[in-house]
């Protein structure tokens, strides 16, 4: 079984290869928040146990080994995140810190046994696709709310759960997973829009507009 600090590397590698791009060592250090000289010392240990490729122009990449660890390890950390939310009413902004501390003591059948307990879910309270068992993971097809249209209305389908500043704003103004908002304006001066939640209008910024995902109604 990969160890606590194998595992962290592989969760993190496949979070940033899903946003595109090459996945460098500076830019996981940047992730992991740690020097670029440990990232390179781990990539090559990890290299060598299979679990990843390395070259100079395409960055780091896992290999098949590599990504059914990282997708385990995502799973319990998903299913943590449900189980804390549902079960024991934790906050959205809260579950993901909580989640990471038991992710790695999640025997096999207790992983089950929560997932059955929670109904087989197939999505985290943010919204991103819990992996099944046999590695598979469900597409979710969502675009930032940013890009949406005046006049339109959309549903929300995921936030990004990496602040959890943003989360306590979303929740403050009304907005939570499913819900849908009509797009009233684009201000052009700084790209924020004004949606309109149930009766009430408001205004959310760019930034914040970038990081909720929706899908056209």
């Amino acid at each position: 079984m990969p160890s606590i600090s194998v595992e962290d590397y592989l969760k993190h590698i496949y979070y940033l290869g899903e946003k595109g791009g090459a996945v460098t060592t500076s830019l996981l250090a940047a992730e992991l928040k740690i020097a670029a000289a440990s990232v390179t010392d781990m990539v090559k240990k990890l290299s060598g146990q299979k679990y990843l490729r390395h070259s100079p122009y395409r960055g780091v990449q896992l290999t098949e080994k590599g990504r059914r660890s990282a997708l385990k390890i995502i799973r319990k950390h998903r299913l943590w995140e449900m189980f804390l939310s549902e079960v024991l009413h934790f906050r959205w902004d809260e579950i993901h810190e909580e989640a990471e501390k038991f992710e790695h003591i999640m025997s096999e059948k207790m992983e089950d046994k929560i997932d059955e307990v929670l109904g087989f879910p197939r999505v985290d309270p943010h919204g991103d696709p819990i992996p099944a068992k046999d590695g598979t993971v469900k597409t979710i097809v969502a675009f930032p709310l940013s890009n949406a249209e005046e006049g339109t209305t959309v549903r929300v389908l995921r936030v990004n759960d990496a602040n959890p500043e943003l989360l306590q704003y979303v929740s403050s103004i009304g907005l939570s997973l499913n819900k849908k908002l009509g797009i009233k304006q684009r201000i052009k001066f700084d790209n924020s829009l004004v949606i309109k939640i149930g009766s009430k209008e408001m205004t959310i910024s760019s930034l914040a507009a970038e990081n909720i995902f929706v899908e056209s109604v």
